[in-house]
């Protein structure tokens, strides 16, 4: 990875900081704990959260980082419980223990990795795995689930855990997602030119960070959810390494058109999705009016609409942006981002790597951020990206 070119952070495959640097000197040791929509495992970081002002960058150093597979018969199950099913309640809660000893092994990771003993972490931010998110329906208010057990993992990692960082913004009116976008202002927003990033996880989001504005957020679509599905389907492997087999196949042009006619695409911000919109009875839905297509065609379709709704969004949202920054586990998909790049001829469409954060890192990071600011008893304004009532403190926290 290249060096940072931001002065306030460090990469993840940045050494320890030495004592005196400025950022390793004060601060506060967080861990970041995300499984996403993706399913393929646990990314971890342990990061140093130096004080910083409201209106200065947020400045922090990445001390370790950990990605630990998702076990296949956990992946299983997750995606199962997506779907109502027989004793799910009971099987939800025994997912959520085993998700959270996964975590623990993650957090152990992490703390030998940097020598830092658990008692000296603040806090551990655990996002849990969403299993169903239904804002603003049925009642008014709706919900999101993320199978998460915080009690289970402070006793587990002997450490303050926060978690359930969705259910307020709901309660207050907002989607409970993206909450990345606010992360990202933190990190990004202050370097006085319109800045978009694009995560590329399971599910697609992207942040508008323009100058003089509140950072606007949302969902723009699927991402890897819906290709890794393809993907193992016809080829066995688990994802498309590189879009290598996408890049064989061709898109197919009344398909596309058709993915980019489903309503989610069209529907103003703030607005959120998940597997409970794209999942595989959905593709197949799209699917059946052009029986047999050639499976290799179809992935190349759904790596291009990936692009293809990003795009949209932001030419819709935020034409003037010329700098794309791009994460999530998406980046190493080379055809997906030849895709944005030929889309984008007049932005310069870059991974986050360029500005010194590994990109399958910064939803992990994002969560020890928010996990530092539950702690902290911060608010966060999430009007213009969830449509919450107004800030917030987001998450519970449950003590060592």
């Amino acid at each position: 990875m290249n060096a940072p070119t931001l002065p306030d952070l460090r990469s993840s495959s940045s050494p320890a900081p030495a004592a005196h640097d400025p950022a390793a000197s004060a601060g506060v040791l967080c861990i970041g704990l995300m499984s996403g929509t993706s399913l393929d495992g646990v990314d971890g970081v342990l990061v140093r959260i130096a004080p910083h002002r409201a209106d200065a960058p947020l400045q922090l150093a990445t001390l370790a980082f950990a990605g630990i597979d998702m076990p296949q018969a956990l992946r299983a199950e997750l995606l199962a419980l997506n779907t109502p099913g027989e004793h799910e309640l009971h099987r939800a809660a025994l997912a959520a223990n085993a998700l959270m000893r996964l975590y623990a092994d993650c957090i152990h990771t992490l703390c030998a990795q940097a020598g830092v003993p658990p008692a000296a972490v603040a806090v551990a931010g655990a996002h849990g795995q969403t299993v169903r998110h239904r804002p603003g329906l049925y009642d008014g208010t709706g919900y999101t689930l993320q199978l998460v057990n915080g009690a289970l993992l402070a006793e587990l990692a002997g450490m303050p855990v926060a978690c359930d960082f969705r259910s307020r913004d709901v309660a207050a009116g907002g989607q409970g997602a993206p909450l990345v976008p606010v992360f990202h202002q933190a990190l990004w927003g202050r370097q006085g030119q319109a800045l978009a990033v694009l995560n590329l996880g399971g599910i697609a989001n992207l942040t508008l960070l323009q100058p003089g504005q509140p950072p606007l957020g949302f969902d723009c679509g699927p991402a890897n959810a819906l290709m890794d599905h393809w993907c193992l389907q016809h080829t066995g492997l688990a994802y498309d390494a590189d879009g290598a087999w996408a890049a064989q196949g061709r898109v197919h042009a009344p398909l596309l058109a058709r993915l980019l006619a489903e309503p989610f695409i069209d529907q103003p911000p703030p607005k959120s999705t998940g597997r409970d919109l794209y999942n595989p009875a959905w593709l197949l839905q799209q699917l059946e009016p052009f029986g047999a297509l050639a499976p290799v065609d179809v992935q190349a379709t759904l790596t291009a609409y990936t692009a293809q709704a990003a795009v949209l969004h932001l030419q819709r949202h935020a034409s003037a942006v010329r700098q794309l920054v791009v994460c999530g586990g998406g980046v190493r998909n080379g055809q997906l981002m030849r895709h944005l790049a030929a889309a984008l001829p007049e932005v310069q469409v870059q991974s986050s790597a360029a500005l010194g954060v590994d990109p399958q890192a910064v939803e992990a990071t994002a969560f020890a951020w928010l996990a530092h600011c539950t702690l902290a008893g911060q608010p966060l304004d999430m009007r213009a990206i969830t449509g919450a009532r107004g800030p917030r403190v987001l998450g519970c926290l449950y003590p060592a």
